[in-house]
């Protein structure tokens, strides 16, 4: 079976009699099994996604297919699917089945689209690379000796090696573009509180996002219609107006106006990723669109103050997995005190327990305004000095990652492995939506991502924008 590249063009093969629901659920097993090496699914819901691929394959023949028919999706491993597993990627939820369906799952599954299994993740969705699940690293399929990025190194991978047509990841920091980019697949992270968090499992819950990695701008936006919008379930979550994200593929962009960051092409980034970022701008410039030169100052900032942030937030998340009532606990504890610390220590990986530690210093009270109420400042500062750049332009083009996907293994120290989300983190600290799109790949066929942000609830201009600039590539 032919690598369909989006969903219409599914949709148009399955009107046209040339395939069936119940055919691409077996093609993607088919990938599943084939590339199983680059342990990517934890649980792969065979006997099941093929029973709902013959229920789509009905609807459709009776006219009353919903607008996903014939999606098949994969779901990282901290989105809840009721009566299916959800570990986070940590022995500390051993045998957990989650008692609900998170409200961006279900609203695909109301749409007809087909869930084929749960993906590996870094634990916790607490890594760059994918390898601090407790199930083992996940392998790039580009080249199994890389890392895929983190944390939904899994999801990425899927839909790079064609296990699922979409991957449902989070993005916390640039869990969903940094691995997009390593893949050469498109990793959308849409503004924070535009997709409902309800059923996903908290890490830092002022950052967390929901995002698509996919083959297509066209199934990003697509997906991004169905699952956005407001939800009685998440107080968090927005109440703006979905606009008709596919539909608005087409729109005019020719009046936009583009900044680069002239700090982001500075020392430490790959000379041929800073290539793929100046032809993009080349591009733009030669097809009249105004491209300039912007500043950020705060680009030393961004990475002391995410980490801060968000290890206080997962210090608190975290605290709720204690062996009581569900999930791992130590058979080592002979009292209750001793059975929480044990639960917890064996329990947890090595840099989950690493952020935990952080979090409960930078919160403790001799701290907290040296550190917490530091960084929280620093964040206002990063979001009023981005929303000033983004007054000015609709878009801002900058590198994914300092690096092509690096080796696994080859980074054992923490803050060096922390750089790799050097460009990401300005979107999830400022809560606007990004985008990373493949373009091209290093000289030893490494994928290369390029990331395009845009203010806040823009998403239509941001996925309209990068598939103009997907076609002027071609």
């Amino acid at each position: 079976m032919k690598n369909y590249q989006s969903l219409p063009l599914i949709q148009e093969d399955i009107r046209n009699g040339a395939v069936t629901c119940v055919q691409l659920v077996e093609h993607h097993l088919n990938q599943i099994k084939t590339h199983n090496d680059l342990n990517v699914f934890l649980e792969v819901y065979e006997h099941e996604a093929l029973d709902q691929a013959k229920i789509v394959d009905d609807k459709i023949k009776d006219g009353i297919a919903g607008k996903l028919a014939g999606l098949v999706v994969g779901i990282k491993d901290v989105l809840a699917y009721q009566d299916h597993g959800l570990q986070a990627g940590s022995k500390i939820l051993d045998g957990f089945k989650s008692q609900f369906t998170g409200t961006a799952v279900q609203r695909l599954l109301d749409e007809d689209a087909i869930i084929i299994g749960r993906q590996n993740c870094d634990e916790f969705a607490m890594g760059s690379s994918n390898e601090n699940s407790a199930f083992g690293p996940v392998k790039n399929g580009a080249n199994p000796n890389r890392v895929p990025g983190g944390s939904s190194g899994g999801s990425a991978v899927a839909v790079q090696m064609d296990m699922c047509q979409v991957s449902l990841g989070t993005d916390t920091g640039g869990s969903v573009r940094q691995p997009a980019a390593f893949c050469g697949v498109i990793g959308l992270k849409p503004t924070y509180s535009r997709i409902s968090r309800y059923g996903l499992a908290a890490y830092a819950s002022s950052f967390d996002t929901i995002g698509t990695l996919s083959k297509s701008i066209d199934d990003a936006a697509i997906t991004m219609e169905v699952m956005s919008g407001k939800d009685d379930y998440d107080s968090t979550v927005s109440h703006e107006e979905v606009p008709a994200y596919f539909s608005e593929l087409g729109r005019d962009v020719s009046n936009y106006r583009v900044a680069f960051i002239e700090e982001t092409l500075g020392e430490g980034l790959n000379p041929e990723i800073k290539a793929a970022v100046l032809k993009v701008l080349d591009l733009l410039r030669n097809d009249g669109i105004s491209v300039e030169e912007g500043h950020f100052s705060m680009l030393d900032y961004l990475l002391p103050t995410y980490y801060i942030l968000t290890t206080a937030e997962a210090s608190s998340n975290l605290s709720r997995y204690d062996g009581v009532k569900y999930g791992y606990r130590s058979p080592n504890g002979d009292n209750l005190e001793k059975m929480y610390k044990l639960t917890r220590n064996e329990g947890f990986g090595e840099e989950v327990k690493r952020r935990i530690m952080l979090g409960t210093f930078v919160l403790s009270a001799s701290y907290h305004d040296a550190f917490y109420t530091k960084a929280q400042k620093a964040r206002r500062l990063i979001k009023e000095s981005t929303e000033k750049l983004l007054s000015d332009h609709d878009f801002l083009v900058l590198p994914t990652t300092p690096t092509t996907a690096f080796e696994l293994g080859s980074i054992s120290d923490s803050l060096e492995m922390y750089l790799a989300d050097l460009y990401t983190v300005q979107a999830s600290v400022s809560g606007i939506p990004a985008i990373s799109i493949p373009f091209g790949t290093d000289k030893d066929g490494l994928p290369i991502g390029v990331q395009i942000m845009s203010k806040h609830f823009t998403e239509d201009k941001l996925l309209a924008f990068s598939k103009y600039i997907l076609e002027l590539n071609r």
